[in-house]
Formats: C-alpha cells, sequence, structure tokens
C-alpha cells in the first residue's frame, strides 16, 4: 500500500518507465537503438556466449534484439506497461521472462508461485538489484529500508522503523495527529465543495491529508498549511528526477545523458538544503524541552539521531537522515491517497455500498465524530477496505527483488543479476482464487465466506503490501488511515458523481502510483449538522 515503501525510492524499481501509455521512446532513441543492434549485436552476442559456462534455462517470454532486447516490443506497443504484462502473461503463462536492455526481468503472476519464492525461500528472495549509479545519490547509496540489499543495514533500518515507529503502540501515540488531520481534511472539503458548486477533488485532498500525518510524525513540528506545500514540492521534484530513463537499461547511452544527471545532482542539494533545517530545529526541541512550541513529543526523526546500524562506525549523517526522511514521506502518502480515491469512486459507482457503510456508522457511533477505535468495530468497513485493496492495490507490481544467490522456480532458472517483478493485480483477480474476481463485491467477506490475509502467511490470495521478508513495515499505519479517512468522509458527506449521473472510467494510469487516468472529481453534500465536532 500501500505498500508503504512500494515507492518511497523508484530507483529500486524498474518498471515506471513503462507504466504509461505515453511512456513510448522517441525516434531519436529508436534511430540509437538500431544502429547499436546492428553495430554491436554480433560482438555481444559472442562475447556472452564464450563467457557462459552453461546456457540458463529462464522462464519463456517474447523473442527480442541483441543489445536492446524487448524494449522495442514494449515501447511500441502504446500501451500502459501493467497492461503489456498482462498481455504476455496470456501467451505465456504464469512466469515469463522480458530482455530489458542489459537487464533480465522475471514476471511471477501466480499465487503459488509468489508464496514459495517470497515467503518459503523469502531470505533468497530478499534482497535488491544494483541500480544506476545516478539514483544511488538519492538512497544515499541504499541507506533506506526499500533500498537496501539484504543484509545487516537493512535489518537495523526496518527494525528502528518498525519496532520504534509503526508498532501498534507507538501508532496509537499518534491518534490525535490523526485526528487533527481528519478534521482539516473535512473542513477542506467543505470549503472546497462550497466554492465550485459541491464539486471536489477527491485526491488532491485525500494527499494533503495524508501527507499532513505524515510530516508530524517524521519530524514531530507542526507546520502551517504554506510550509507543508513548500516540503510536498521537494518530494514531488525528487519523484520526478527520479523516473526511469533509457540509460538505466543500456548503460552505453549514458553519455546522452549528461544534462539529466546535473539536474539530478541539483534536485538532490535542494532536498538536502531544504530538509537539513527541519532537522536541525528538530535537535534543538529536544535539547530545549519547551522551546519550540510547534513540536511534539516524539518522532521517527528522534529515532534516527543515535541510530546503530550494525557493520557502520558512525550515526547516520545528515545526508542519510534526508534520505530516511524522504522514505518516510514518500512512502505513505501517494499509496494511501491513490486508494482512498478509488475507495470513493467505488462508493459512488456501487450507491448501496455507500449506503449500508453510512448505516454501519451510525449504528456504531450515532452522532458522534468516527474515532479510531469505533472503525474497529465496523466489519462491513473492513470489508469494502480489503475488497478496494484486492481490486485496486495502489501499486501493479511490488518493489522489485533479487535473489541472494543462483536459485529455480517453476523448473527454471533465477541468476543473481535478475529483476524479480511481481504482478500484483493477476492474484487478486485470479479466478481460481476468488469468485467472480471482476466485481467489486464486499459482501464476499462477510455473507460470502472469502478470507484475505493481505500479508501472505497463511497462503497468498492477494499482495497489495507485498508478502515475505521484504512485506511493507507501513501496512500497519496504512490501513488505519484508509479505514478512518472512508469513515470520516462517508459519515460527513453524501458521494455523488460530478456532473451528476456521469459513469466513472476505472481505467488506471500511471503516475507514482496506479491513479484513475481521469482523477476524480465528485459532488458531495453534507449529511446534516448531525456530528458533534
Amino acid at each position: 500500500m500501500f505498500s508503504f515503501l512500494l515507492l518511497p525510492q523508484m530507483a529500486t524499481t524498474t518498471l515506471s518507465f513503462f507504466n504509461s501509455a505515453s511512456a513510448s521512446l522517441s525516434p531519436h532513441y529508436h534511430l540509437i537503438f538500431t544502429a547499436l543492434a546492428f553495430l554491436f549485436s554480433c560482438l555481444i552476442f559472442l562475447l556472452t556466449q564464450k563467457t557462459k559456462s552453461r546456457k540458463l534455462n529462464l522462464p519463456p517470454g517474447p523473442p527480442g534484439w541483441p543489445i536492446v532486447g524487448n524494449l522495442f516490443q514494449v515501447a511500441r506497443s502504446g500501451k500502459p506497461f501493467f497492461d503489456y504484462i498482462n498481455d504476455l502473461k496470456g501467451k505465456y503463462g504464469s512466469i515469463f521472462t522480458l530482455k530489458m536492455g542489459t537487464r533480465t526481468m522475471i514476471i511471477i503472476s501466480d499465487a503459488k508461485l509468489v508464496h514459495e519464492s517470497m515467503i518459503q525461500k523469502g531470505a533468497t528472495y530478499a534482497t535488491r538489484p544494483p541500480e544506476n549509479p545516478t539514483r544511488n545519490i538519492f538512497s544515499a547509496n541504499k541507506f533506506t529500508v526499500n533500498a537496501a540489499v539484504y543484509g545487516p543495514v537493512w535489518k537495523s533500518l526496518r527494525r528502528n522503523m518498525v519496532q520504534n515507529m509503526l508498532s501498534s503502540t507507538r501508532l496509537k501515540e499518534f491518534r490525535s495527529v490523526r485526528d487533527n488531520a481528519m478534521d482539516k481534511l473535512i473542513n477542506r472539503l467543505r470549503v472546497e465543495a462550497e466554492k465550485n458548486n459541491g464539486a471536489v477533488w477527491v485526491l488532491k485532498d485525500a494527499r494533503f491529508a495524508v501527507f499532513c500525518i505524515l510530516v508530524a510524525m517524521c519530524f514531530g513540528l507542526e507546520m502551517d498549511e504554506e510550509a507543508l506545500e513548500r516540503i510536498d514540492q521537494v518530494m514531488k521534484s525528487v519523484l520526478i528526477i527520479l523516473n526511469p530513463r533509457v540509460d538505466d537499461y543500456l548503460p552505453i547511452l549514458s553519455p546522452f545523458f549528461s544534462k539529466q544527471r546535473k539536474r539530478a545532482m541539483q534536485v538532490r542539494k535542494e532536498q538536502v538544503e531544504f530538509i537539513v533545517p527541519l532537522i536541525e530545529q528538530r535537535k534543538r526541541a529536544l535539547q530545549n524541552p519547551g522551546s519550540d512550541h510547534t513540536a511534539t513529543t516524539f518522532s521517527y526523526l528522534d529515532t534516527l539521531f543515535d541510530l546503530k546500524v550494525e557493520g557502520k562506525k558512525s550515526v547516520p549523517s545528515d545526508a542519510e537522515l534526508v534520505t530516511l526522511c524522504s522514505e518516510f514521506l514518500n512512502g505513505g502518502t501517494d499509496t494511501t491517497a491513490t486508494a482512498v480515491e478509488w475507495g470513493i469512486a467505488q462508493i459512488i459507482a456501487n450507491p448501496e455500498i455507500q449506503t449500508k457503510m453510512f448505516q454501519e456508522i451510525k449504528m456504531t457511533v450515532g452522532d458522534k465524530k468516527v474515532d479510531e477505535k469505533d472503525v474497529e468495530k465496523m466489519p462491513y468497513l473492513h470489508a469494502v477496505v480489503k475488497e478496494l485493496l484486492r481490486k485496486h492495490p495502489p501499486t501493479h507490481f511490488t518493489l522489485t527483488h533479487s535473489v541472494t544467490e543462483p536459485t529455480t522456480l517453476a523448473g527454471y532458472d533465477i541468476p543473481v543479476d535478475a529483476n524479480v517483478e511481481v504482478y500484483i493485480p493477476a492474484v487478486g483477480d485470479d479466478p481460481r482464487l476468488w469468485s467472480n474476481p471482476e466485481k467489486f463485491d464486499p459482501e464476499r467477506f462477510i455473507s460470502g465466506g472469502e478470507e484475505a490475509d493481505i500479508t501472505g502467511v497463511t497462503g497468498v490470495r492477494m499482495l497489495p503490501f507485498g508478502v515475505g521478508r521484504r512485506i511493507c513495515p507501513g501496512l500497519a499505519m496504512a490501513t488505519v488511515h484508509i479505514h478512518l479517512m472512508l469513515a470520516r468522509m462517508v459519515q460527513e458527506f453524501e458521494w455523488s458523481a460530478y456532473p451528476p449521473g456521469k459513469m466513472l472510467d476505472f481505467t488506471g494510469k500511471l503516475e507514482f502510483t496506479v491513479v484513475m487516468k481521469e482523477s476524480l472529481r465528485a459532488t458531495i453534500k453534507p449529511r446534516g449538522d448531525t456530528v458533534q465536532l
């Protein structure tokens, strides 16, 4: 979900370059690729054949060109990458290979294979592949929970994040932060609707509310809207610059991207210069309790100042602190907001679901404002969120995995230099696992008798947060946010299409997450002044 980190460091995934309909290559790149293919293909082919001790038995896949592999097919398909993969799945089965320049990409789309690789052989599949050195500046040389290779650094960083920040006990300490953010969200929606004949932009408002929560949790500082928007712009600049480039797949083309590398260095410099003062402000607040009225009692940053990482002699540097804070913010913002957008779209398209949600809220809390403790008593709401995560996982691929040693899966070789990609929708839409998987039906989890362990421990049937050792550490936090936001939004407003009667388009497109192709604008109608704020 959002997979908390299903997105924070896009440098750890190679899929995004192809994940939009506009990801076709320019004629300039086509000419470069064509020339390279004909000039160097024979040489590369001979060299690689001489150095291989045996031919690998890779999963099947579409034939490609020497050097560039399947880059042409992907680019020329004119489809979002996840649609292209879905087509290949029908032809090649539940495990297949794409050659993307110098990278070998192995796609897994079957629940049993996911369980075997990510859970039964979890330690073997728990690392990350190498990446373009330019990307490493944003991950502080892979010093993040998401990007770190499997080993002591990753274990230290993840343990700190989970135990000291994302445990159920610690999450409860931020209830007031979430409550304030929800009040701001409701007021923001109400004001926007009053100015626009009842219309609101769902993703934008949901995203701002989540970002407010994460900034407070990360830095331990309360900030006004202007400051929050400045931080958000810095984070967006980083995400944009991390969009994969052609030289990620064909390093021989690196000389053509010197301007892009220079721009990346500049964005990193701006990121550090903006966030380091926030880090220093938090340090002063801790050293002089009560001196900063904007400081909260605890933050994620507090856990990092004196963090001891196995194999590392010093505590994290300022640059590393910037990277870890950025990961925390980016990991949970867009994923959660995306889920809320899809959720509101589904209750608009299925008004009977919205009615049942509101009735459950009324029965549970009456006229008072929904609280997190109340949410725990709402089984229908929980069913709606499960179905939402099954049908609309915010990302269609988990972060890229790699194996720590050569292994096999389904009888095929999985080499250490391969990118192992898990295609999430294929599991959630599998008719062998789900009845009428194409239908959005929360009742399947109530009267239908279907079950879903979103952690995958008891079996893989859906994996919006990934599964195994690299499962999203922010799973618990993400689900708290989604449940609470949907409950408050449905309690306060009746949701319908804008303009009235419009049929919603449930086609997805990739931005940072898989959002609605046409961003959701909805009409809201206050349900009455019954909620006691």
